[in-house]
């Protein structure tokens, strides 16, 4: 049984996190620590946290389990200091959006004896804009969180046990989890996460560039507009640690779009034209 979390980020995932298991049933301590302390105070104030800590190491050795809600490299370089604070009791887990050097750092730093025990995740869940002020106990409902975790790992029993506990408050949120190994989740990410983003952006800034100053853009603009660039509002901060640490398969699926992009301006006046849409169709319809 879990009775105390820390909350290393209290930005939307970390405060919605608090959120949730608050409305979950949550009932232990969750105390939270951010690098501006504004964001965990704000957390604090909406009922996220029942305490805000002015120390992140100390904080994660006060609890049983530790959640890192931060962008990549920056949990990266948590799980290497915690690594030699914590014990074998100890639970950390994150919530990164790409797997593959997280779960390597765990393989080296965590799950052996005297370690403490890492899990990787990733909630399929977030908005185009960050910050704690944004914090949803829903954000997870009906959300997919992702876990990647080692079948190789040794943890101690009580570490087991708070795996299980810390995947049984996921269901409570409402969440559904999916197991996958880290290498196919970076894959499928780049496809349905990151491609995504990437073409928002860069049509924000096409259009930002082309008719971003016409008087008539908000009439005009309707409902396709404002879906397809939904995701152009997504900070920089937050996607270079995932461009940089998914570059490959997100390069791939961006070269495949280029390719295809190229493909419909040439049979914008073919038959061709037809199949693109009755493909398009039957995804949409999957």
């Amino acid at each position: 049984m879990i009775e105390r979390i820390a909350i290393l980020g209290t930005g939307l995932l970390g405060t919605s996190a608090g959120l949730a298991l608050r409305a979950a049933g949550f009932h232990g301590q969750i105390v939270g620590w951010n690098r501006t302390s504004d964001q965990a105070h704000h957390a604090l104030a909406m009922g996220a946290l029942t305490s805000v800590a002015e120390d992140a190491v100390q904080a994660a050795q006060e609890s049983e389990v530790v959640l890192l809600s931060m962008p990549i490299y920056a949990t990266l370089d948590f799980m290497a200091q915690l690594s030699g604070a914590l014990g074998p009791d100890h639970l950390v887990t994150d919530v990164g959006s790409t797997k593959r050097l997280i779960a390597e750092s765990a393989a080296c730093l965590y799950n052996k004896p005297n370690r403490p025990a890492f899990l990787p995740g990733h909630p399929m869940a977030g908005k185009e804009r960050g910050g704690a002020e944004l914090g949803d106990a829903n954000l997870f409902r009906g959300a997919v969180w992702l876990f990647t975790d080692d079948p190789a790992a040794r943890r101690s029993d009580r570490a087991m046990a708070l795996v299980q506990s810390w995947r049984q408050w996921i269901l409570a949120m409402g969440s559904r989890i999916l197991d996958l190994d880290p290498v196919r989740h970076d894959q499928l990410v780049a496809w349905v996460s990151h491609l995504p983003q990437f073409v928002a952006t860069a049509l924000s800034a096409l259009l930002e560039e082309e008719v971003g100053e016409a008087p008539e853009l908000k009439d005009v603009g309707g409902r396709a507009l404002r879906e397809m660039t939904r995701l152009g509002a997504s900070p920089y901060s937050m996607w270079r640690d995932i461009a940089h640490t998914n570059t490959e398969l997100i390069e791939q699926a961006l070269h495949a779009l280029e390719q295809r992009l190229a493909h419909l301006r040439e049979n914008l006046r073919t038959p061709v034209l037809r199949n693109e849409f009755d493909q398009a169709n039957r995804f949409r319809r999957e």
